[in-house]
C-alpha cells in the first residue's frame, strides 16, 4: 500500500565496518527488513517510518557524534543501533542528555538502566546463568575465560567468575585480546587452556577474532565434544566465516538460532533470505533487530506522535510475537522478557537447540534475585 503522508524519521545508527560490523551488518539488515514490512503495510497511521542510515564504522567517537547529529539536526529521536558495549556507552550521554530513545538490541552485560534505552536483547540472568548452569551439569566445572579487552567480556566475565566460585568450580585462567588481534594471539590463548586442562573455554570474544579463536581451537586438535568453546556472542553468521570447519559440540546461548522450529521463524527466515539471499544467514543480532522495530511500531501506533517519551510509556509491557517467541517489554526495567535456549555446534555452520526454558525469563539485569546453588564438592 502507498503511504503519502510525511514519514517518521527514525536513525539506524550500525556500523557497516570495523571491528564490530559482522554482528551490526546482521542488525541493519534486520532493520530494513522490519521497516519495509512495516511500510509495505501501510506504515503507522497511514506514515512510512523513513529510516535515516548513519556508519560509525565502529568508532566510538562516530557513534556520540552521529547520534548527535540524528537527534539534533535529522530530527530522529529514535534509534536502532550500536552493538558493541563502547558504542552504546558512546551515545548515551547524548541520548539522555536531548531526550532521545535509543532501542538496543544485543546481548550486554547488564548491571545498568536508563529510561532512554529500551533494551530488546537479553541481559545476563537470560544467558550468562542458563550457559553456566548447562556447562555445570553436562561439561564440568573448569572454566576458562577467552574475551575482547573492553567493557562486556570483562564485566561478564566478573558475573561467570561469581557463578562458577558459588558452586564450587575453578576459573583457570583469564586471557583478554585486542579487538584488532591475529591469529597467533588467540592460538596462544587457546593454547594456555589446553595446558591448563580446562572442562571448557568460556568465550566473550567479539568480532573477526571469533573466527580466530574457532580455528585456534581446531588447529590445536581440541575436541569440541571434550572442551568446547562455549559463547554468547557466537552466531551463525560467525560459522560461515571459519577457516577452519567448526567441529561438532560447541555451545551457544542465545534466544534465537535459525534452526527454530516454528511458523513465526519460518515466515521470518524465507523473508529474510528472498531480501538478502542465502549466503548470509538469519542470526540472532538480526532477528532482534528486526522484532525491536516491529516493537517499536506497536509503541508508535498507541503512542500516535514519535515523542520518545510518549513512545517509552507506551512500549512498556509491549508484547509482539518474534520468530524467537513471544517477547515482552518489562515495566520495571525496559529490558525484555526472552525465552533462553542453548545451541550445540553440528559441525555444518549451523546449530542444533539442546535446552530452551519453558517461558520467557524475566530480565534482572542487577541479579536482584539470583540465589547460589548449594555447593556439591
Amino acid at each position: 500500500m502507498e503511504v503519502e503522508l510525511e514519514g517518521w524519521p527514525v536513525g539506524v545508527l550500525f556500523s557497516h565496518s570495523g571491528v564490530t560490523s559482522m554482528s551490526e551488518i546482521s542488525q541493519l539488515q534486520g532493520t530494513l527488513l522490519a521497516i519495509d514490512e512495516i511500510n509495505d503495510a501501510g506504515g503507522v497511521g497511514g506514515r512510512a517510518i523513513q529510516p535515516i542510515i548513519k556508519d560509525p564504522a565502529s568508532d566510538p567517537t562516530a557513534y556520540a557524534r552521529l547520534a548527535a547529529n540524528l537527534i539534533l539536526e535529522e530530527g530522529a529521536a529514535n534509534i536502532f543501533g550500536c552493538s558493541s558495549s563502547f558504542s552504546r556507552k558512546a551515545v548515551l550521554p547524548w541520548i539522555e542528555r536531548r531526550g532521545g530513545l535509543l532501542w538496543y538490541s544485543v546481548v550486554y552485560e547488564g548491571f545498568e538502566y536508563s529510561p532512554n534505552i529500551i533494551y530488546t536483547g537479553p541481559t545476563i540472568n537470560q544467558t550468562h546463568l542458563p550457559l553456566a548452569n548447562y556447562l555445570f551439569r553436562h561439561i564440568g566445572k573448569r572454566f576458562f575465560l577467552i574475551g575482547s579487552d573492553y567493557l562486556f567480556p570483562r564485566e561478564s566475565n566478573r558475573v561467570i567468575r561469581d557463578i562458577v566460585e558459588d558452586v564450587g568450580g575453578t576459573i583457570l585462567g583469564e586471557r583478554y585480546v585486542p579487538l584488532g588481534a591475529g591469529y597467533e594471539t588467540y592460538a596462544e590463548a587457546v593454547a594456555c587452556a589446553a595446558k591448563a586442562d580446562a572442562d571448557v573455554i568460556f568465550s566473550t570474544v567479539v568480532g573477526p577474532g571469533t573466527s580466530h579463536l574457532y580455528d585456534s581451537h581446531s588447529a590445536a586438535g581440541l575436541d569440541a565434544r571434550r572442551m568446547p568453546i562455549a559463547a554468547l556472542t557466537t552466531s551463525e553468521v560467525h560459522l560461515r566465516t571459519m577457516r577452519r570447519p567448526v567441529g561438532a559440540g560447541h555451545l551457544v546461548c542465545a534466544p534465537y538460532f535459525e534452526s527454530l522450529n516454528s511458523a513465526e521463524n519460518i515466515r521470518f527466515v524465507e523473508r529474510y533470505r528472498a531480501r538478502y539471499g542465502c549466503t548470509r544467514p538469519a542470526d540472532g543480532p538480526a532477528e532482534a533487530a528486526y522484532a525491536t522495530v516491529h516493537l517499536f511500531a506497536k509503541a508508535l501506533a498507541d503512542a500516535g506522535t514519535a515523542d520518545p517519551e510518549r513512545v517509552r510509556a507506551a512500549v512498556l509491557g509491549q508484547q509482539y510475537l518474534a520468530p524467537e517467541g513471544l517477547m515482552t517489554v518489562d515495566p520495571d526495567n525496559s529490558h525484555t522478557y526472552i525465552r533462553p535456549r542453548i545451541g550445540i555446534t553440528t559441525g555444518t555452520a549451523d546449530f542444533r537447540i539442546v535446552e530452551e526454558a519453558p517461558e520467557p525469563v524475566k530480565p534482572d539485569p542487577y541479579l536482584v534475585y539470583y540465589e547460589a546453588p548449594e555447593r556439591c564438592e
